[in-house]
């Protein structure tokens, strides 16, 4: 007897608040480097003067979120 299909979600699921901070992050990302892979490598890579990979830092809390626009600003100067 075959089992019917499933999706398995093993991977973490984010709240409604972690994934808005998360993609105003992306998009500012986006918008600021706008060079191919620009933006996943920043907010992918670790970052000395964040302490942490911004897209960790953004889902994680508000402040994170505000020191990683800070961040992105400041290479846009």
């Amino acid at each position: 007897m075959n089992k019917p299909f499933r999706k398995r979600f093993d991977s973490v699921k984010l709240t409604k608040e972690e994934a808005e901070r998360q993609g105003k992050a992306a998009t500012l990302a986006w918008k600021a480097f706008p060079e191919p892979g620009a933006a996943v490598a920043f907010m992918n890579e670790h970052d000395d003067a964040l302490g942490g990979r911004p897209i960790d830092l953004v889902v994680a809390s508000e402040e994170g979120l505000r020191a990683v626009e800070q961040a992105i600003a400041a290479r846009q100067a």
